[in-house]
């Protein structure tokens, strides 16, 4: 694929460009010059349909001169906008400078709206109806993708709408998940539990921690084999939101309920990435945005 992206590319493109261009001039100027003998009856001889003939007469003038003038259009056009191969053209415009000509415009337009919540704490811009509105539209342009247009979230995208929060659901934590976004690592644990057995008897003693239905003699053999999950997830399963390890006792799955899921998760492990936005969003935005998903779990 790298054979289509390198100047080559944009240098066969230029000349392929350019020799179309000049190619449409000559062959109208040759078939203008070329002269057909005609028949007495002033027709080519193709007759079609038994008496539609075709007549032998030259191009009307003003279809010539369109011709023309879209060549020549299309000469400046290339001049002055990319269209040659990698050559940016006189006026240097792109799409992407353009898209952030506009945001700039509409963030100075919202400026002051913005202006006018971001002196506010969260939880009271939670309760203004102009700001949930706006951290809906937000939301629903940029997040729901992941976590739904609910927020109800899916199988490896968190839940807004409750209260099982894997870094915290205060409004500093969640400002800060936006901000900046998350890389949750779960490391493989195979290995380090003494391969199958040793990842069921944990996956059933996980399952004993909120109550779910399990086999008590594995659970009693994985507890003293848990100590090694328990660096992130603490010695009583609640998880630690500092590092984003899961609370294993409230029954709230993130990738799967029951013994196949948890021992998946526990020989495979898991890298999950919130990514961050910061990069796209203003700080007043992202103050509204906080205050949108804070309210979602707390009405």
């Amino acid at each position: 694929m790298s054979d289509f992206i390198n100047n080559n590319w944009s240098v066969f493109i230029t000349v392929t460009t350019l020799l179309g261009m000049v190619g449409c001039l000559v062959l109208l100027y040759v078939t203008g010059r070329k002269k057909v003998v005609a028949r007495a009856d002033n027709t080519t001889g193709h007759v079609w349909d038994g008496d539609l003939r075709e007549m032998n007469n030259p191009l009307p003038l003003w279809w010539v001169g369109l011709f023309v003038l879209t060549i020549v259009f299309s000469a400046i056009y290339l001049a002055l906008y990319p269209g040659l191969g990698s050559n940016p053209g006189i006026l240097d415009w792109t799409s992407r400078g353009a898209l952030k000509k506009d945001m700039a415009t509409a963030a100075a337009e919202e400026a002051p709206l913005y202006a006018k919540f971001a002196s506010m704490p969260v939880e009271s811009v939670a309760k203004e109806p102009q700001a949930l509105a706006i951290g809906e539209r937000l939301f629903m342009n940029n997040c729901s993708q992941c976590h739904g247009s609910d927020a109800r979230g899916s199988k490896g995208f968190p839940n807004l709408t409750d209260h099982d929060w894997l870094y915290g659901g205060s409004p500093e934590q969640i400002k800060a998940t936006i901000t900046n976004g998350r890389n949750g690592v779960m490391p493989p644990m195979a290995a380090a539990l003494g391969g199958d057995e040793g990842v069921k008897n944990v996956a059933h003693y996980v399952l004993s921690l909120s109550g779910s239905q399990h086999d008590a003699a594995r659970a009693a053999a994985g507890q003293a084999q848990f100590v090694v999950c328990a660096a992130c997830h603490g010695p009583d399963g609640k998880g630690n939101p500092a590092i984003g390890s899961a609370n294993l006792t409230d029954n709230v799955w993130l990738h799967g309920a029951g013994e196949k899921a948890i021992m998946a998760m526990i020989q495979n492990g898991k890298n999950n990435v919130m990514p961050a936005w910061n990069e796209k969003f203003s700080p007043e935005q992202i103050h509204v945005l906080t205050a949108y998903v804070w309210g979602l779990s707390n009405k």
